[in-house]
C-alpha cells in the first residue's frame, strides 16, 4: 500500500510517498521544479527490490517553503530518514536531487550508497568546456544564460483560472512527446500548483527558485566526488534535451567536462547510452536495473 503523509522536519513540514517494499530502503530525490509523482514510474520499478520512499524537496510540490540551502535540505533529508525509521538508506536523486545525494554520501560514509542521475551544475565558465573556443564558449553562456533568466522571470507567478485547462492540456501533449504515463505526469504539474488567497501559482516560488541556482552555480562536484566515502555511482546523461538543442556545441562541450571530472574521481561512473537529462522519464526501468545492481554489489 502506498502511504503519503507529513513528516515534521522541525523548520517545516516535509511530505513524503512511501511505497512500500522490503528492505534495503532507498530514498528518491526529484530535481529543481519537480516533485515526488514525478519520480512514481521509477519508484515503481524499484519497489521489487526495495522499499522505496520518494519526497518533495523544500518549497516543491506539498512540503513547506523556507531558505534553500544545502545544509537546510540536507537536514530535511536527515528528519524524514530518522522519523521512518530508514537504517542505512540509498540515497537516488535525479538533477537538484543528483547533487543533494551526493553532498549526502560526502557527509554519511555509513550511507549503502548514493546515486546521482545527471545531478550536475549547469554550464557557468569557459574554463570548464574543453574543446570549444574561449570567445564562442563565453558568448554561448552568455546567451544560454539569458535564456534562464527568461524561464527563471516567470516562476512563482499567478496563473488566471482561464489558463489553467490550457496549460494541463499542454501538459498532457508534452507527457505524450515523451511517452511518459499521462496520469502520472498530470499528477506531477498539478502537485506544484498552491492555491493561496483565491489565486494559484507555480511552486517553486521565485525566490526559491534564486537560491536553488545559486547553489547549483557555485557548487563544485570534483571536490564533493574526490571526498566521498560510501559507495557512489554518477549516471551520465548522452544527448540533449530539445531545449538544448540550440546550444548543442555548448552542452557537447560541458557533457566532457562532467566525465573529465568525475573520472578523475574514485566515484564509478556510467555514461547512459541514448539518454538525455530527463532519463528518469525515457528509461526507467534500465535506471532501476542500474540502480539495483549497483547498491547490491555495494552490501
Amino acid at each position: 500500500m502506498i502511504n503519503d503523509r507529513l513528516i515534521d522536519a522541525g523548520e517545516l513540514p516535509i511530505a513524503v510517498r512511501d511505497f512500500g517494499g522490503d528492505a534495503p530502503p532507498v530514498l528518491l530525490l526529484h530535481g529543481a521544479g519537480g516533485n515526488l509523482a514525478q519520480l512514481t514510474t521509477l519508484a515503481r520499478a524499484l519497489r521489487p527490490h526495495h522499499r522505496v520512499i520518494t519526497m518533495d524537496l523544500r518549497g516543491h510540490g506539498r512540503s513547506g517553503d523556507g531558505t534553500w540551502t544545502w545544509d537546510a535540505a540536507l537536514a530535511d533529508l536527515a528528519a524524514v530518514v530518522v522519523q521512518l525509521d530508514l537504517h542505512r538508506p540509498a540515497i537516488v536523486g535525479h538533477s537538484l536531487g543528483g547533487m543533494l545525494a551526493a553532498l549526502w554520501g560526502q557527509r554519511h560514509p555509513e550511507a549503502a550508497g548514493v546515486v546521482s542521475l545527471d545531478g550536475n551544475p549547469p554550464p557557468t565558465r569557459p574554463d570548464r568546456l574543453p574543446g570549444m573556443d574561449p570567445e564562442k564558449a563565453t558568448a554561448e553562456l552568455a546567451r544560454l544564460h539569458a535564456a534562464f533568466d527568461t524561464m527563471h522571470a516567470g516562476m512563482g507567478r499567478v496563473i488566471e483560472a482561464d489558463q489553467l485547462p490550457d496549460l494541463v492540456e499542454r501538459q498532457r501533449m508534452a507527457a505524450r512527446d515523451m511517452g511518459a504515463n499521462e496520469k502520472v505526469w498530470i499528477e506531477g504539474f498539478r502537485r506544484n500548483l498552491a492555491h493561496v488567497a483565491g489565486e494559484t501559482s507555480m511552486r517553486p516560488s521565485a525566490q526559491a527558485a534564486a537560491e536553488m541556482r545559486t547553489l547549483m552555480n557555485e557548487l563544485d562536484l570534483g571536490d564533493v566526488y574526490a571526498t566521498i566515502r560510501c559507495p557512489a555511482l554518477v549516471v551520465l546523461a548522452t544527448r540533449d534535451l530539445p531545449e538544448q538543442e540550440p546550444f548543442a556545441d555548448l552542452y557537447a562541450a560541458h557533457r566532457r567536462y562532467l566525465l573529465d571530472q568525475v573520472a578523475a574521481t574514485p566515484v564509478r561512473y556510467l555514461q547512459l547510452a541514448d539518454a538525455s537529462h530527463a532519463m528518469v522519464i525515457e528509461q526507467p526501468v534500465l535506471l532501476a536495473r542500474v540502480i539495483s545492481d549497483f547498491l547490491l554489489q555495494g552490501r
